[in-house]
């Protein structure tokens, strides 16, 4: 009796939200490769409630969580651009192939910290790349905001403690494809070794890459210390950006109260997918540590010595990329405004 009293729920519930969906002027459709653990799905869950209820159900959000629309960037992109995925999150390596300038993300030890880099994505930088995204897909598809997956990125690696440059010579770094990353590794004096995110578990056990360069909270959700990751440096050389990008024709479709009400979806999206890392890589850390992990910190002299030595990788950025000295412009300024923000407001607050 009870498991028909749950179907009958179950149905009920399921008739419910296929009405209220249908019964919306608009329904997106709102895609994320990754789980219902992530910093993503903790920004979509609230943009969707924020944005049907600010809409008083003019617009019905539905999730697909994993691969059930699309499963590589340029795929779920391509998807964005013909209308039959509203809204889809890439990492910049996801969206690099399609927009090569979001690497721009990627490029190490520009910005110092989560205040400066959170300043940076709130502003004129986004604007400028989402006009750029807008032009090379015929206004097909428009970046929204840039949040946060997983914090930052660091060099982690299962063979020693990385305290200067020199302690990355000749250790296997797994990177994505892009050429970015792998200009980066060089520079550092260690091999880029490509390997797919769900290939590099069972790589590290190998011996195939002896590192990688990922934030805590994915270090921790992939158990990559049962696979033999037991160094993570804290360098912080990337900010691990979070792209959303949505179908150009449907927010252009609305009507301007409606396109306010995304707007403000996107912004509530954003701070929520800020504030997530942040409070999931605490337990990360300590896990890491309680297991058995080396966790360092580089002093600023270290740090600076790193930021030195992959410097060269900036030319290579605005040489050999499309658009890239445009946005490279783009976020150093940005970068020079927050700071110059910041400093002002430490003078009034120390």
């Amino acid at each position: 009796m009870s498991k028909i009293i749950k179907s009958f729920f179950s149905l009920l519930f399921l008739i419910s939200f296929t009405a209220s969906v249908s019964a919306a002027d608009y329904n997106l459709r709102m895609t994320m490769n990754s789980n219902d653990q992530d910093e993503d799905y903790d920004g979509a869950v609230v943009f969707k409630n924020y944005v049907e209820a600010a809409s008083n159900g003019k617009i019905a959000v539905e999730l697909f969580v994993g691969t059930q629309l699309c499963s590589k960037g340029a795929e779920c992109l391509q998807g964005v651009s013909d209308g039959s995925i509203d809204i889809y999150i890439s990492t910049s390596g996801g969206a690099a192939g399609v927009f090569p300038y979001v690497q721009v993300l990627d490029l190490p030890y520009l910005m110092a910290d989560d205040r400066i880099a959170e300043d940076v994505m709130q502003g004129d930088f986004v604007r400028t790349m989402r006009k750029m995204a807008l032009k090379d897909s015929n206004d097909s598809i428009r970046l929204m905001t840039i949040g946060n997956t997983g914090g930052w990125r660091n060099f982690a690696n299962t063979k020693r403690r990385i305290a200067n440059p020199s302690d990355m010579k000749g250790l296997k770094i797994r990177t994505v494809v892009a050429d970015l990353p792998q200009e980066l590794v060089r520079a550092l004096g260690a091999s880029p070794t490509p390997i797919p995110w769900p290939e590099l578990f069972t790589s590290f056990q190998t011996g195939v890459v002896e590192g990688s360069k990922n934030g805590i909270t994915d270090i921790m959700n992939m158990k990559f210390p049962d696979a033999g990751l037991k160094y993570v440096t804290l360098d912080g050389h990337a900010y691990m950006g979070a792209l959303w990008w949505m179908n150009n024709a449907k927010y252009e479709s609305m009507s301007p109260d409606l396109k306010k009400v995304v707007t403000d979806g996107f912004y509530a999206l954003q701070q929520a997918t800020f504030a997530s890392p942040k409070r999931k890589s605490i337990k990360a850390y300590e896990d890491f540590v309680a297991g058995g992990g080396d966790l360092y910190v580089p002093t600023p002299d270290q740090k600076a010595s790193f930021k030195k030595e992959a410097s060269p990788v900036y030319d290579w950025f605005k040489a050999n990329v499309k658009g890239g000295k445009e946005i490279f412009n783009a976020l150093t300024k940005a970068v020079a405004k927050a700071e110059k923000k910041a400093s002002s407001a430490y003078k009034k607050d120390l």
